[in-house]
């Protein structure tokens, strides 16, 4: 059975680094075609920037593989001999903290390489080593209350019922819809909330609302350009607990017209019940691996060197669970795709078509996002449609439109050894 596993993980290791070589060559190659949307500067940029993530994914892959190897022919038994597992609950616990701990301290390099060198050199970051520090730390306080509570519940679970999987399935989708529900309060600790000032904005705004339906506790401004520079803007939480949140970014660069047409599109998936839609895939996802991963043979933690104690069920299953995300993907990103080309039409009709396509447009430019994609990352990975497709639906052709005038723009350096230089290569 171990080395079926093997297998399998060592295919969907292979699918991702394959994926991302692809998307960098495809990227490198429309680069050099003549720009859409954005000047040729910063469509370079934006290639650029689109080609340095992939090529740092590669290695993630690579290293995400290794420890994948590590866990199952030596990193569970050297955990459970550390922790001195005997069954217990708290052990359990214990063990999971461990587990999660060691792949943190491996992930902690990509994410400030990500963040300190990728981000900044293209001109997002706006994070400071204090802060990122600080985050770190409150997040880990919460993950320590939370998640050892969780943790717990599920280790008692397992320890107490034969079909564990079913009930600790039902407990995963219980907490998962309650994150939902407290995401503003827990966006709070990171992000500060100021109400939005009483005007025509405000006014257009709950307009908007009472329209679609929605009743929320408010509508903020999010002081998201502390952190980063890209433009964003979402609905938080279920229930009462709902509320509108506009990054300031996004309020500094778009017009009101601009906005009420991106909040139309946001207000179209609460009209369409996208939220909820997406909580039953979610649900769908668990429920499949919870099956999956409940009716895992005892000699393959034999094989593993380790007894089947909860804990190591809990860690086999968040090991796994990556790999079967992965074959969902694609069902997950079709739904998603139709369901944004739906919230483009909803918010088409109530924002003005002609003010959504401007807002799309600024978007891609100040996000410096690249407007092609290889189509096997588009299958496995765009919750989105691509923008181009997305403007055609709005009987917008931009195949050949540039905006804006040229600009001088510097274009970081990258890499060009290796792999590397015969990806980019001409």
């Amino acid at each position: 059975m171990l080395e079926v596993i093997i297998a399998l993980y060592s295919l969907y290791t292979f699918m991702r680094i394959y994926i991302s070589v692809m998307q960098i060559g495809y990227i490198n190659q429309e680069k050099r075609k003549d720009p859409v949307l954005m000047p040729a500067g910063k469509y370079m940029v934006a290639a650029n920037y689109a080609v340095a993530k992939e090529k740092v994914a590669i290695i993630e892959h690579f290293v995400d593989y290794l420890m994948f190897i590590w866990w199952v022919f030596a990193g569970f038994a050297w955990l459970s001999n550390t922790v001195g597992v005997e069954g217990s609950i708290m052990q359990s616990v214990l063990f999971l903290f461990g587990f999660i701990g060691v792949n943190y301290l491996v992930g902690i390099p990509f994410e400030l390489y990500y963040k300190f060198k990728i981000d900044e050199d293209f001109g997002f970051n706006k994070m400071t080593p204090k802060m990122f520090m600080t985050d770190a730390i409150k997040s880990a306080l919460l993950f320590i209350i939370i998640g050892g509570a969780i943790f717990a519940l599920l280790a008692w679970i397992i320890s107490s019922y034969e079909m564990w999987w079913l009930w600790g399935f039902a407990a995963m989708f219980t907490v998962a819809v309650l994150a939902n529900l407290l995401m503003p309060t827990f966006m709070a600790l990171f992000n500060k909330f100021t109400p939005i000032e009483e005007g025509e904005l405000k006014r257009e705004i709950t307009k908007l609302m009472d329209q679609a339906g929605l009743k929320s506790d408010g509508i903020f401004i999010m002081d998201a350009s502390k952190r980063d520079s890209r433009l964003n803007a979402f609905f938080g939480g279920l229930g009462k607990n709902k509320r509108v949140v506009l990054f300031d970014t996004l309020r500094e660069k778009l017009n009101t017209e601009e906005l009420l047409a991106v909040l139309g599109h946001e207000l179209g998936h609460f009209k369409h019940g996208d939220i909820w839609k997406n909580i039953a895939l979610m649900g769908l996802l668990l429920f499949i691996a919870f099956y999956l991963f409940g009716h895992l043979p005892d000699d393959l933690f034999t094989q593993m060197g380790v007894t089947p104690h909860a804990g190591v069920k809990i860690a086999m299953l968040m090991l796994l669970l990556p790999l079967v995300s992965f074959v969902f993907n694609p069902f997950m990103s079709f739904v998603s795709q139709h369901n944004e080309y739906a919230a483009d039409e909803y918010g088409s009709e109530v924002g003005g078509q002609e003010h959504l396509v401007s807002a799309l447009l600024k978007l891609v430019t100040e996000n410096k996002s690249f407007p092609k994609s290889h189509p096997l990352v588009i299958f496995f990975y765009h919750t989105h449609p691509p923008i181009l497709e997305r403007l055609k639906a709005m009987n917008y052709d931009a195949s050949g439109v540039v905006l804006g005038e040229e600009e001088n723009v510097e274009e970081p350096a990258l890499p060009r050894d290796g792999i590397f230089a015969y990806m980019d290569k001409e």
